[in-house]
């Protein structure tokens, strides 16, 4: 069987082995083809997967920004239809400009200037938004609300030409309260409730606290007929200090705020901690009252700070020197105060905790206004009393007091209108020091003017440690309330030095005039006319006065003779009227005083004389002036051309001429439009006679320029179509320039009637003056170191 089976299955030849070899080799090639195909279709069942995934993935992006911020995918707006298109989160679709002023102006409001929150204003903005008041005469518009724009980065709206802007946050606003206005002055509460309007909207600038953005809301509410504006004097500012959070995206109310004086807020660097402090000024007068905030961090997640107060309620140290230096701060003595808590600090070497620095800083910051008050020079002695008591300058306001005779009864008026600030202090005092003389001699003037010299005599001799010599003193100066044991300190024999504005009068009233010798009749001799005298300035013998004369109250027992010495008529009754000719040329008349009168803050001088010439109304022609003999020197200094003083300064002659062109141009003189070369002007200009002079008193000269009615009108001659000006009718006019190149007096006002008549040096003193001629009268105007200008 076996070999049977070999018979079966023969051994394969050669060839068949051949021919089977061949057979394996093609099958094997189609098998080649088909591994090759495999891989190329696996490659793209991975592409078809991986871009599946991808889809999916893209989508379940687009499906997490869609549930979560679909503002981020509203480019697919573009190619949605109206039906799918995706609602986006904020309130309102963003808006341009133009669309949002159109919104407003639908509701009837008014589109405000926007204020930058950034770098850009493009980017983000406050919008004031602004309502029309009913039957209004002024300030008409309110602010209603404030708005809080940013720029939409959406591509959608992002790649338009226009800038699109989302509404981020707003805030409704509505007027102050008036009771909050006057109770926040006057301490008391008013029930008042008119709502005040807000008419401006203001960014902070200058190192306010970050981050964020501060804006001040205020209005103003202008003087008035009631008891309580005129009290405070003038205008009086109001208003909100707003806040934009940037991290919480809102607008917050921090503060309302109050300025009887008009002043704004301020932030200011008063604790020197690093971060600035807001200022309110509530100064009444010369009462200072600075309101200081400092910005406190707040545990609350809207309103994460907030301003406040920095108080002397309650002292921050358990020291009773501490506790006694505020109490007298308390009642308005910020310079000893604060020289007490130096004392104190030193003590601690130099190391105070935070908040009684806090505290240590907001009286310095008020003795430095008491300090500058009671350093001024002032016209009246009881305004130089009151800034001395508030400074706490006993002995000096006693040195006032005696000074003059009349001095005393005008200090009594300010002593007996005193509400309780003058009384204050010295109760304060006493408390802290019950034995100093010069605070026992105040309070019992005082007493003695306000409950009667009989409760301030006992008053005095209840105190137990009060020298017999003492009690004399003080005594002493009670008498001088009432007149008694006092002479003259006023020379009787200084020359009179007057300067006023004179007109001719026909009818003089006796009893409305007055005469050391009353009762007088007031008479002419032959060729005589009566001359009013409105007295601008005079001197009584220490220092000049100008009108109006604020608490000039003559005494009365014999108010004509105090006046008389006073002004120096008793040695010097002659006084000189210039009057000046249609021809230019200068005529003086020499009248003599008859009588004097003082109606509220006017003082006037009757005096006759020979006639003057009756063509005197010409508004062209300076007006009569009236002035005694030792009133004025006259200065005159050479004049030099434009040309020479371009020499030594050329940047000076440069502001000159580019400000006189302006100002001829704005006084319709010159036509409007572009101002000529300087080589142009120097060349119409440069021939013009100015004065060099030192009016400032710092040894270096200004430079004055006087421009004639014939000058001005040259300077058209040359400018074709503009019509020829009768020159009959232009008056000159003076501009003067400072040694630092600023124009410090200039004729070319609104008021055109103003004119520099002349420069004069005042007796008794070094520095010049100018004699300006106003619409109705002449003053007297001398530089103020303080302020820079002409006062």
């Amino acid at each position: 069987m076996a070999n049977r089976s070999r018979k079966l299955r023969p051994k394969a030849s050669k060839r068949n082995q051949s021919d089977a070899g061949v057979m394996k080799r093609l099958a094997k090639k189609p098998q080649k083809k088909l591994k090759r195909g495999s891989w190329l279709s696996s490659m793209l069942a991975i592409a078809i997967l991986l871009s599946s995934a991808s889809l999916i993935m893209a989508f379940a992006w687009i499906s997490v920004l869609f549930i979560f911020n679909p503002d981020q995918v509203s480019w697919l707006n573009k190619i949605l239809p109206a039906w799918a298109q995706i609602p986006l989160s904020k309130h309102e679709r963003p808006q341009t400009l133009k669309q949002i002023q159109l919104d407003l102006s639908k509701k009837n409001q008014i589109f405000g200037e926007t204020l930058a929150l950034n770098q850009d204003v493009k980017d983000s903005f406050l919008l004031p938004v602004f309502q029309q008041r009913a039957n209004c005469q002024s300030d008409c518009k309110e602010v209603v609300e404030l708005r809080v724009y940013e720029r939409s980065e959406e591509l959608e709206f992002k790649s338009q030409s226009e800038n699109y802007y989302y509404l981020a946050t707003q805030l409704p606003v509505t007027g102050a309260e008036e009771s909050f206005l006057i109770s926040s002055l006057l301490e008391e509460p008013q029930d008042i409730n008119i709502p005040l309007p807000l008419t401006e909207v203001q960014r902070f600038e200058g190192g306010t606290p970050s981050p964020g953005v501060w804006f001040n809301l205020r209005g103003q509410r202008q003087q008035g007929t009631d008891a309580f504006v005129a009290d405070v004097g003038g205008a009086i500012a109001y208003g909100y200090v707003v806040y934009y959070n940037p991290e919480r995206n809102n607008l917050l109310q921090m503060l309302s705020w109050t300025s009887p004086n008009g002043q704004l807020p301020k932030w200011q660097q008063v604790t020197g901690d690093g971060t600035k402090e807001l200022v309110v000024d509530q100064t009444i007068g010369l009462e200072p009252n600075l309101q200081v905030y400092q910005v406190k961090p707040l545990k609350l997640f809207l309103k994460p700070i907030q301003l406040e107060a920095i108080t002397l309620n309650s002292p921050a140290l358990k020291d009773s020197a501490y506790q006694n230096a505020l109490s007298i701060a308390r009642s308005g003595l910020w310079t000893p105060a604060f020289e007490w808590l130096k004392f104190i600090k030193k003590q601690r070497k130099g190391v105070l905790p935070e908040a009684a620095q806090a505290q240590m800083d907001l009286i310095r910051l008020h003795s430095q206004l008491t300090k500058t008050q009671a350093q001024k020079i002032w016209v009246s002695p009881s305004q130089e009393v009151l800034a001395d008591l508030i400074d706490g300058r006993w002995e000096k306001a006693l040195q006032v007091f005696q000074a003059s005779p009349h001095n005393p009864q005008e200090i009594a008026t300010l002593l007996k209108a005193d509400e309780k600030r003058l009384w204050n202090r010295t109760v304060a005092a006493l408390r802290v020091n019950p034995n100093r003389l010069e605070v026992q001699a105040w309070f019992a003037l005082i007493l003695a003017v306000q409950q009667g010299e009989g409760n301030a005599n006992s008053w005095l001799k209840a105190q137990p440690k009060i020298t017999k010599d003492n009690l004399a003193y003080i005594q002493g100066l009670l008498a001088r309330l009432n007149g008694e044991d006092t002479k003259s300190q006023i020379s009787s024999t200084h020359p009179s030095q007057i300067v006023g504005t004179v007109q001719p009068i026909t009818q003089v009233t006796n009893t409305e005039w007055l005469q050391p010798n009353s009762p007088a009749d007031l008479k002419l001799t032959d060729n005589q006319v009566w001359y009013q005298v409105e007295v601008s300035a005079f001197n009584d013998g220490k220092r000049w006065l100008n009108s109006p004369f604020e608490n000039f109250n003559p005494p009365k027992t014999s108010p004509a003779k105090f006046l008389w010495e006073t002004l120096g008529i008793t040695s010097d009754p002659e006084i000189q009227i210039m009057v000046w000719l249609p021809n230019g040329e200068q005529q003086i008349t020499i009248a003599a005083i008859k009588a004097v009168q003082l109606r509220g803050k006017v003082l006037r001088l009757l005096a006759a004389g020979p006639k003057i010439p009756a063509n005197l109304n010409n508004v062209l022609q300076p007006k009569p002036l009236a002035l005694t003999n030792a009133a004025l020197e006259w200065v005159q200094p050479s004049p030099i051309t434009l040309q020479e003083v371009y020499q030594q300064n050329p940047q000076g002659v440069k502001v000159i001429l580019s400000s006189v062109w302006q100002s001829l141009q704005q006084s319709a003189e010159l036509p409007p439009g572009a101002i000529p070369s300087f080589e142009q002007m120097q060349e119409k200009l440069g021939d013009w006679p100015v004065q060099v002079i030192d009016l400032t008193n710092n040894a270096q000269p200004e430079v004055i320029l006087t421009i004639s009615a014939a000058e001005i009108a040259s300077l058209n001659q040359s400018t074709p179509g503009i019509p020829e000006k009768n020159t009959e009718l232009l008056r000159e006019r003076t501009i003067i320039l400072s040694d630092s190149n600023k124009v410090i007096y200039t004729d070319f006002t609104g008021n055109y009637l103003q004119k520099l008549s002349a420069i004069a040096k005042l007796s008794g003193g070094q520095s010049l003056a100018l004699l300006v001629e106003n619409a109705h009268n002449y003053s007297l105007r001398r530089w103020s170191e303080k302020n820079q200008r002409f006062e």
